[in-house]
């Protein structure tokens, strides 16, 4: 028997609220459905393409859908994490390419609000020929994902361990949406607040978690001190997804009880809207 959440914050933020579809040690679904009562909408963690059975199937597909729609659920989906549209070999660009169009097409039916994918950055050293090369095999890779029909802006691109400004020109010119994942922000010493108002108007989604001792995805609480107004501020201003990424329930439960403390204090002042 898992425990419950005590409380719903459906309804409580200007954001949806959301976390992963990995909080229990359990299936998807029955984490999701153990999560839906309280949450409005559920990260689903499709990290790993192999084996083919990783993935969920058309049946599991259709039981997501019928649990959103009993509940009120919306989803986003978290593209798989082992394979690469930007690696030198380009057969492994091309199988990341056909596994993307795969997932998007097996989870058409749910209507994520977002999916978010990576980018990798796997070259030694940071030469502006490498980082040249790395931005056209990434621009054709989005491209061919791009041919089928699927519009640049359902494509969140994470922001990763090396400068986001790196694919500034990818963004605007195939309009790709933004994950701006704090945490790893944070972790690299990054402004986060400048960030938010230079992706401001791309930005679908947030992944928030906490930051320690060079460790990520803990429970908020666990945020630097320093960070947390900043964080609260691009909070008070934001209306897409908050999904905390945490894969606990301990660190969800953390999260959402000093989430909801700290939105209320009133020391945390909201800014104007960004330009």
């Amino acid at each position: 028997m898992y425990p419950n959440l005590k409380k719903s914050y459906k309804g409580f933020y200007p954001f949806r609220i959301s976390t992963t579809s990995y909080i229990y040690p359990d299936h998807m679904h029955s984490n999701v459905k153990m999560l839906a009562p309280y949450l409005e909408e559920i990260e689903l963690l499709l990290f790993e393409s192999s084996p083919d059975d990783s993935l969920p199937s058309a049946h599991e597909i259709r039981a997501l859908s019928d649990l959103a729609k009993t509940s009120g659920l919306t989803y986003n989906i978290h593209l798989p994490i082992d394979i690469s549209i930007s690696d030198r070999d380009p057969s492994v660009r091309r199988h990341g390419v056909e596994i993307i169009k795969r997932i998007i097409e097996l989870t058409a039916p749910l209507t994520p609000t977002t999916y978010t994918l990576h980018i990798p950055w796997e070259e030694p050293g940071r030469e502006k020929e490498k980082l040249t090369k790395w931005r056209e095999r990434s621009y054709r890779s989005i491209e061919q994902i791009l041919a089928g029909g699927v519009p640049g802006r359902t494509l969140s691109v994470e922001t990763l361990m090396y400068p986001f400004e790196w694919l500034d020109d990818i963004l605007i010119d195939l309009n790709l949406s933004v994950c701006l994942d704090l945490g790893h922000l944070i972790l690299q010493g990054f402004d986060i607040e400048a960030h938010f108002n230079k992706y401001y108007e791309r930005t679908s989604i947030i992944h928030l978690h906490g930051v320690k001792d060079n460790r990520d995805h803990l429970s908020i609480d666990m945020l630097p001190e320093r960070d947390l107004t900043a964080v609260m501020k691009i909070l008070k201003q934001f209306t897409g997804t908050v999904s905390l990424e945490v894969f606990a329930f301990k660190h969800l439960k953390a999260s959402l009880t000093f989430l909801e403390k700290n939105w209320r204090d009133d020391r945390v002042i909201p800014f104007s809207s960004p330009p």
